[in-house]
């Protein structure tokens, strides 16, 4: 350790403004003494896992950036929303716009929260394609027009005050858990994981584990914790869901017409338009 720490303390002793600002402002003057400018985790453990824990939340904040991304070019590309729930994406929206408030109006470190506005917004594109390509383009515009409206109202102190904000956040952790049940249901009731994203699926498996340690480490609060330990049970599901219909192409149990549509999941505004089949999965 020793010839490590006299190998690295010329660089971390000498880091650019903007980094020893950054790297202050998030560990703290006491843990970036103990982490950065002397190299002593071992000695001070508590600031080692404070580091680990700033640096998993900017990963998964980094990552949420892009994270729906494969999802949003799968529809695209294939102009069909096929096992892709919508139910699914409004209920974690809701969740996510109502976290992110909360989280905000508490004073959280943003490094414990940020991908919730990140990952909302992905919702919000997907969700309205989803719409879209079941033939319901005028509800895609009242989906933005109604989370627009939720996230002023949940931001405005003056309409909202600090203990509704807390039922409000209770509620968004079932919200989150309630948001994976439709997707789990339609992928078994089609038999496939049609245009979901495995890329997205496991990236959130890691992600709710990770906020898991995050909030233990960061945020003294059961509301947020317990809605992270019901997301990682159920995202561990739809991760199963995807290793055991990795190969078999979805076969709808169960179709019903939408607006003239053929093809959307009972319970679901999912939808194949007119002259496609169901689609094999695609993974990315």
């Amino acid at each position: 350790m020793d010839t490590l720490r006299s190998a690295l303390q010329p660089v971390t002793r000498n880091l650019p403004t903007p980094l020893f600002t950054l790297g202050n402002n998030l560990l703290g003057p006491a843990c970036y003494k103990h982490l950065i400018l002397d190299i002593d985790p071992i000695n001070y453990p508590e600031c080692f896992k404070l580091g680990v824990s700033k640096g998993l939340g900017i990963g998964i904040i980094a990552a949420s950036s892009v994270v729906k991304i494969p999802q949003l070019l799968k529809l695209i590309n294939s102009q069909s929303a096929a096992s892709v729930s919508f139910l699914s994406y409004l209920l974690e929206t809701a969740s996510l716009v109502i976290t992110l408030a909360y989280n905000a109006r508490s004073g959280n470190p943003f490094s414990t929260y940020g991908e919730s506005a990140l990952i909302a917004a992905q919702n919000v594109a997907i969700g309205s394609l989803v719409l879209h390509y079941s033939g319901q383009s005028g509800e895609a515009a009242i989906f933005v027009a109604g989370l627009a409206a939720a996230l002023y109202t949940f931001f405005a102190t003056d309409s909202v005050d600090a203990h509704t904000m807390g039922l409000l956040q209770a509620g968004a952790g079932v919200l989150s858990v309630a948001s994976k049940l439709p997707q789990i249901v339609t992928i078994y009731q089609q038999g496939g994981t049609g245009q979901l994203s495995a890329f997205a699926v496991f990236n959130y498996l890691v992600g709710s584990l990770s906020r898991i340690f995050t909030t233990l480490q960061e945020v003294n609060d059961p509301l947020i914790l317990y809605g992270y330990i019901a997301a990682f049970a159920l995202n561990a599901i739809l991760a199963a869901q995807v290793i055991y219909y990795w190969n078999a192409p979805a076969t709808q149990k169960k179709a019903v017409k939408v607006k003239g549509v053929t093809g959307a999941t009972e319970g679901n505004t999912t939808a194949t338009p007119k002259g496609k089949g169901p689609s094999t999965r695609r993974r990315g």
